[in-house]
């Protein structure tokens, strides 16, 4: 089949399937990271209890992905694969675990309820790592051109979007006071939209690009020695920790409707204000990036999105249009941060390699994905704590048309407090992430110079010639 570009090494089936794989990630990732919290306040179970859970899961979660990236490091496949064999093992664990984490048996006892949690928590933690790591690292073999894995990193933005949009809307609809499902049935609809959209990447997608030497073999002091040297991948990711640990939005997005806007299905429409704009972003950021660097591109995107999230919290809830136009103003500098925001890592694993002389693809997706998980954990048990500071009224239901039969009201103190975290938190994350970004230098020009070094195309004199001083 053609290429989209001449000089391009994959074909159009590859992306697609490539992309296709990322639409059932992140419909897996929604439903987990979206619904999470308040599927935990619908069983009634204490929010600081629950939140202490999912910070403790990630106990074992700095654990395991720091374990993966070593394994993925060291271990050899008889098929001489690198990354498609762990994405053919994840394509059926993390359905399977999504489901179980929603299947917490109503009736029972609290500690029951949360050691079922604690259990399905750390399954679909360990799976997703499984997952993570590979798909984002597997640009590296398809390919070595700069403009491809960039291309490719974009566009997979909209199908992610698209598995985000289509998981969220089949969440919102089917839990909410209109249909009535239960979180376990959406769940189950979701994994299997997520396992058809992933399975097709395992015959499609290709590694080609071998190693020019022997990759590293890790120990744990050897892959803290090498994180300290990659000091880009280190400041982009505590800036990442603020970002989106502080980020509590979209897992108080349902309560915020069905409290303030007095529809749960209101969610619908703030949810389409973010994923639209997000996937027609991703068609305009390959262009945007020849243009404009993308660090540069992506600070200017996160001040708007301070400036706009401040309006607001400042404006309130009780005019639905100024909220509306705001929240369209606030979704499209938030799109082209979400857009570029993976994009970093390839280039600090070129940039690693460069400085260091070690192959570690897998230590530093890794940390990619144990950072998203992390900060998801944080932004869920943060929303979790922070309301039980406000006056926070216990809820027992299965849906959303349970809690509207049950009647059950929140004071002005949780309503104010929600409203603020769902709004102010995630700009305190921000404007300190801002301030660490800035200290991020490492621009495109110089990343293609070192993947050309690191790949043969030229030599390392030659790179250092053309390189600043980083």
């Amino acid at each position: 089949m053609k290429t989209k570009n001449p000089e391009w090494m994959t074909n159009s089936r590859e992306r697609m399937s490539y992309y296709s794989f990322f639409m059932g990630q992140d419909a897996i990732y929604a439903i987990v990271t979206t619904f999470l919290t308040t599927y935990l306040l619908f069983l009634g179970i204490d929010p600081v209890k629950s939140g202490l859970v999912m910070l403790a899961v990630k106990t074992w979660d700095a654990v395991n992905d720091v374990i993966f990236g070593v394994i993925f490091d060291s271990v050899h496949f008889k098929s001489n694969k690198k990354f498609l064999p762990w994405l053919k093992i994840s394509t059926y664990c993390i359905p399977v675990t999504t489901v179980l984490i929603y299947m917490i048996p109503v009736n029972a006892s609290e500690t029951i309820k949360l050691i079922w949690f604690a259990v399905a928590y750390i399954l679909w933690d360990t799976a997703y790592t499984l997952c993570d790591v590979p798909i984002f690292g597997i640009v590296t073999v398809m390919t070595e051109r700069l403009d491809e894995r960039t291309s490719l990193l974009s566009y997979k933005s909209i199908w992610s979007g698209l598995g985000a949009g289509v998981a969220t809307i089949i969440g919102m609809v089917l839990v909410g006071e209109n249909v009535g499902l239960t979180f376990g049935l959406a769940a189950i609809i979701v994994a299997v939209f997520a396992f058809i959209s992933m399975i097709f990447l395992n015959n499609n997608v290709k590694e080609r690009v071998v190693a020019t030497e022997e990759e590293e073999k890790f120990t744990m002091r050897r892959m803290f020695r090498y994180l300290f040297k990659n000091k880009y991948l280190l400041i982009y990711y505590l800036g990442y920790l603020f970002h989106a640990g502080f980020g509590v939005s979209g897992s108080l997005m349902m309560f915020v409707s069905f409290y303030m806007f007095h529809n749960s299905q209101f969610s619908l429409i703030i949810g389409a204000l973010s994923v639209l704009p997000m996937l027609v972003c991703a068609l305009f950021v390959p262009k945007l990036i020849k243009r404009f660097d993308k660090m540069k591109l992506y600070l200017f995107c996160c001040f708007l999105n301070i400036v706009f999230s401040i309006l607001t919290w400042v404006a309130g809830y009780d005019n639905v249009m100024i909220f509306l136009v705001l929240s369209v103003l606030r979704s499209v500098p938030a799109a082209f941060a979400g857009v570029t925001m993976f994009m970093f890592t390839p280039d600090r694993a070129e940039y690693g390699k460069f400085k260091s002389g070690i192959e570690a693809k897998g230590i530093t997706f890794a940390i990619q994905t144990f950072m998203a998980k992390l900060t998801g954990a944080i932004s869920g048990s943060m929303g979790l704590f922070l309301l039980k500071f406000f006056d926070w009224t216990a809820i027992h239901a299965e849906s959303f048309e349970d809690l509207k039969k049950l009647g059950i009201h929140q004071s002005s103190t949780a309503m104010s407090g929600l409203w603020f975290i769902y709004n102010m938190i995630p700009v305190i994350g921000m404007v300190i992430a801002f301030g660490i970004w800035c200290f991020y230098r490492l621009r495109d020009k110089e990343v293609q110079i070192m993947a050309d070094c690191n790949s043969g195309r030229i030599t390392r004199e030659e790179a250092i010639r053309l390189l600043p001083e980083h």
